[in-house]
């Protein structure tokens, strides 16, 4: 059963983020890419009150994803990036993102600063520095 309401269309936008955000991470780096974008549907705190649909929440201005100004958001989703994107929507975590709200990659393999927009480190994969809101900051997501 998926853990958000979705179409074909939001399988594809979502499939198109993961890559243009995580490519170079792989699958799994691109799944925990997808964990935060359904977290932030989810969540209902913070910045992410009105983000209800995939669309709102990579869409959304300000606190959206550099990833939409790539090249590689705007080509074609491949089959396996979809099946990707699925398995995000239908409930597949992956930790450090489990939780998590936010990422970022640090430039040339600095260390993960402690905190982002205020909120925990929850972990690293490869590149991307995941965070978490404390608890008790928003309903548990998972």
């Amino acid at each position: 059963m998926p853990v958000i309401k979705y179409t074909d269309k939001d399988v594809d936008l979502l499939a198109r983020l993961m890559r243009a955000e995580a490519l170079g991470e792989g699958s799994l780096g691109m799944l925990m890419v997808g964990n935060v974008v359904v977290n932030r549907a989810l969540a209902n705190c913070l910045t992410f009150k009105d983000t209800r649909s995939i669309q709102d929440v990579i869409y959304q201005s300000p606190g959206g994803f550099a990833g939409v100004n790539s090249q590689l958001f705007y080509s074609a989703a491949t089959e396996n990036e979809k099946r990707l994107a699925k398995r995000v929507l239908e409930g597949e975590y992956y930790f450090p993102a489990t939780n998590a709200l936010w990422f970022y990659a640090p430039a040339d393999d600095n260390p993960c600063v402690p905190y982002w927009y205020e909120q925990k480190l929850s972990g690293r994969y490869k590149n991307h520095c995941f965070y978490e809101p404390y608890p008790g900051t928003c309903q548990e997501l998972h």
